[in-house]
C-alpha cells in the first residue's frame, strides 16, 4: 500500500467563483500543495530534492468535479502514488467534506522526474520508490487513461490572445499548471459572449454550465511575456452535456504548448439538476461545433 497525506483547507472568499463555488483553478493548487506536503512526509521535501538534483513537473492533470465546494467550508484533500514508471509517476487525490466526509471531487497528476542540470527526464530510483511504498511497490500498475483525442477544430473555432503576465508564473519560472485553468476559464466565458450567450444571459434563463470533468496536458513551458494564442471548439453535444477543446499555443512560432479538454453539464439554478441544452443555444453555437458525417447524416460527435 502507498502512503497517503491528508492536508485539509479552509475555502478562502476569493477562491469562489461568481456562483460562489471553489472556482476550478484552486482545485488544481489544493492538489499541487498537498502533493507537496506529502512529498516532504515521506521524507522528499524541496531541500532533499535539491540535494539529488532532481526535481518533479507537472505533465497531466485531470479533475472530475461531483458537487459543488462553498466558502469557508473546510476540505480535507487526500493525496496518494498511483504508479510509478521509468520516469514518471501519477499521484491520485480524493477531495471530501470534512464534516460529512462526502465525496467532492476525485483527481490525479502525472509528473515527470527531471535532472535539474540538464531538465531532461531522469530514472527514479528504486529507493525513492520503496520509500513511497514501504510495504513494498506492486509488480504491476492499472493502465493509465490517455489524453482523449480532440477533431479538427471547424471552420467557427474561437480564439484569443493573453499575454503571460508575472502573476501567472511560479518560482520554475513558467506558466503554473493552475494557471491554465484561469486561462480555460476565460476563454470559456469569452467564447460564449462572442455567440451571444454571456454568462448574464445564461442566468436570466434560469440555467448556468458547471464543469463536470477537466483534462490538461502540458507539452511546453509558456513563459514570461509569451503571447498565448488559446483556441477552443465544442464536440460531443449530448442532452444536457458538451465537451469543449482547447490549444494553448504560442502565437510568434506556433508551437503547441498545453492542450485541454473539458465537459460542462447545464443545470438548472432554481433545481440544481441537469437540463437540456437550449435549441436556440445550439443553434447559435452551431459554427463552432464539430460534427461527423455517417451515412450522409450528421451526427454530434
Amino acid at each position: 500500500m502507498p502512503l497517503t497525506h491528508t492536508r485539509t483547507f479552509r475555502i478562502r472568499y476569493y477562491e469562489c467563483d461568481a456562483n460562489g463555488h471553489l472556482n476550478s483553478a484552486s482545485y488544481l493548487r489544493y492538489m499541487q500543495e498537498t502533493a507537496f506536503d506529502a512529498s516532504a512526509a515521506a521524507g522528499y521535501g524541496m531541500d532533499r530534492y535539491d540535494q539529488l538534483q532532481r526535481h518533479w513537473l507537472i505533465r497531466e492533470s485531470q479533475v472530475e468535479f461531483l458537487i459543488p465546494l462553498r466558502y469557508n467550508q473546510q476540505v480535507e484533500v487526500t493525496t496518494w502514488i498511483a504508479d510509478f514508471r521509468r520516469v514518471t509517476s501519477r499521484r491520485a487525490y480524493e477531495f471530501r467534506l470534512a464534516e460529512t466526509g462526502e465525496l467532492a471531487a476525485r483527481a490525479s497528476t502525472d509528473w515527470v522526474f527531471l535532472d535539474t542540470a540538464t531538465n531532461r527526464p531522469s530514472s527514479i530510483p528504486r529507493s525513492l520508490v520503496d520509500d513511497f511504498f514501504p510495504e513494498g511497490a506492486p509488480s504491476h500498475f492499472p493502465a493509465r487513461t490517455p489524453f482523449p483525442s480532440s477533431p479538427p477544430p471547424p471552420p467557427g473555432v474561437f480564439s484569443m490572445h493573453r499575454r503571460v503576465a508575472w502573476q501567472d508564473i511560479d518560482s520554475m519560472q513558467h506558466v503554473n499548471n493552475s494557471v491554465y485553468m484561469d486561462y480555460i476559464n476565460e476563454c470559456g466565458f469569452r467564447v460564449c459572449s462572442a455567440f451571444h450567450w454571456p454568462w448574464q444571459r445564461m442566468r436570466e434563463q434560469g440555467f448556468t454550465i458547471f464543469l463536470r470533468q477537466a483534462h490538461l496536458q502540458y507539452l511546453q513551458p509558456a513563459v514570461l511575456d509569451d503571447d498565448l494564442e488559446i483556441s477552443t471548439w465544442v464536440s460531443g453535444v449530448k442532452r444536457a452535456s458538451a465537451g469543449r477543446h482547447y490549444t494553448f499555443r504560442r502565437a510568434q512560432d506556433g508551437v503547441l504548448l498545453a492542450q485541454a479538454y473539458t465537459l460542462g453539464v447545464w443545470v438548472n439554478l432554481d433545481t440544481q439538476q441537469p437540463l437540456h441544452i437550449p435549441q436556440e443555444m445550439l443553434n447559435d453555437f452551431a459554427p463552432n461545433i464539430v460534427y461527423r458525417e455517417e451515412g450522409g447524416h450528421y451526427y454530434r460527435l
